[in-house]
């Protein structure tokens, strides 16, 4: 290993804000804070109300830095560290240099409460040695199955299940995976935005780069990765040339050289997560092209809710957390080849839309990220041993509890 470099912070501050009495919430994230609004967005910003909010992204590298932490805060009132390293460390490096950053800004004892939260594995490999007083994994993928995924990853994440206190899964197919790795799983599918998405039902004025499009059109929005089937894309296009596909997202871990390019595919690139409701109110049709591999086994996709609530019928391929609860419930119709898709499709098209919306307002109503992050909350203080009489106020809504589907 090379010799190591003198870790020097610049801009360190305390992650705790000045007068705050709430614990601290240390959050370890594989994703970035700014790149796609998903799960930990949801959860975090309204961990807010309760927890002074740290999120720990991953390092990025540049040449000749010294190693130091870049922290800035977000209008939704969390706080994100990025670690800022030299090109060219070795991996054992990495970890190192990240350990004492963090290790600078948060202290390897706690000066009070605080909670450490995993969506990544990989971070235990520099921060196994740091205090908490309560553990969490908050397990929304099965990393384990994705493209590059290594032996390491699966290590640390059995590391991660000895030492955490609470198990959260972002799907009941991830929860059925995982129930017996610990003492304390619990099932906390995608939940919905509603009144964000539902504004979708009331925009009659389509986003600059989509109004020129015709219709029949289906969407689809979130990552393009190795999780989508671009075959099923191409043939579904090919078989319906008069149907347009517009397809929001940024493009990760595959070559966008191997895209499908037809006239009626239209590759929109990334979007905001408060543009989505204007692209989704002129969408005809919700496309989850899925495709059926080691990646997508446990995937519970936020988008279906979230299409659900813009008010915009879906086909997706058969994703176990799909067909159970939506597909079964006949809000999702599901089809498992082109030819499927184009039947669900046109029987979409056809039939009336007021009965069907009707159902899934009714579905929706069930729940929300308010009721879930209450939920995974209620849970952590049962852990930490707090009373009712302990704990603060809670400013959020209350809901009825009903099982998680």
């Amino acid at each position: 290993m090379h010799e190591r470099l003198t870790t020097h912070s610049h801009a360190l501050r305390s992650p705790v804000k000045a007068g705050s009495e709430k614990p601290l919430l240390v959050c370890f994230s594989h994703l970035r804070w700014d790149f796609v609004w998903q799960r930990p967005q949801h959860l975090l910003s309204r961990a807010v109300k309760h927890y002074d909010v740290l999120i720990i992204e991953e390092p990025v590298f540049t040449a000749g830095a010294t190693p130091h932490m870049d922290v800035s805060d977000r209008p939704q009132g969390v706080t994100i560290a990025v670690p800022v390293l030299p090109e060219g460390l070795s991996h054992e490096d990495i970890l190192a240099e990240q350990h004492d950053l963090i290790e600078e800004l948060i202290g390897r004892e706690a000066a009070g409460p605080r909670v450490f939260w995993y969506y990544t594995p990989m971070a235990m490999a520099f921060t196994s040695d740091l205090e908490c007083d309560l553990c969490v994994y908050d397990n929304m993928d099965e990393l384990s199955l994705f493209r590059g995924a290594s032996q390491e990853l699966l290590d640390l994440e059995n590391a991660l299940f000895a030492r955490c206190d609470l198990v959260f899964t972002g799907g009941m197919s991830l929860y059925e995976a995982k129930r017996h790795r610990h003492r304390s799983v619990h099932g906390f599918p995608s939940s919905i935005d509603f009144n964000h998405f539902s504004q979708a039902r009331s925009i009659d004025k389509d986003p600059d780069d989509q109004v020129k499009i015709p219709h029949v059109r289906l969407g689809f929005f979130g990552v393009v990765d190795e999780r989508m089937d671009i075959d099923l894309l191409a043939e579904v296009a090919d078989l319906r040339p008069d149907w347009q596909f517009v397809m929001i997202g940024p493009v990760v871990k595959i070559d966008p050289s191997t895209l499908p390019q037809r006239p009626n595919v239209h590759w929109l690139g990334g979007k905001s997560y408060n543009e989505l409701p204007q692209y989704l109110s002129g969408w005809d049709v919700g496309f989850m092209n899925f495709a059926l591999n080691e990646a997508t086994k446990f995937i519970s996709p936020t988008k279906t809710p979230e299409f659900l609530a813009a008010g915009v019928p879906v086909v997706s391929t058969p994703i176990t957390d799909v067909v159970r609860p939506y597909g079964d419930k006949g809000l999702v119709e599901i089809a498992k080849d082109a030819a499927e898709v184009v039947a669900k499709v046109e029987t979409i098209l056809s039939r009336p839309k007021d009965a069907w919306l009707a159902k899934v307002d009714r579905h929706l109503a069930a729940g929300s990220w308010d009721k879930t992050w209450t939920s995974m909350h209620k849970l952590m203080l049962d852990v930490t041993g707090d009373t009712a009489s302990d704990r603060p106020a809670s400013s959020l809504p209350v809901y009825a509890t009903t099982p998680a589907e």
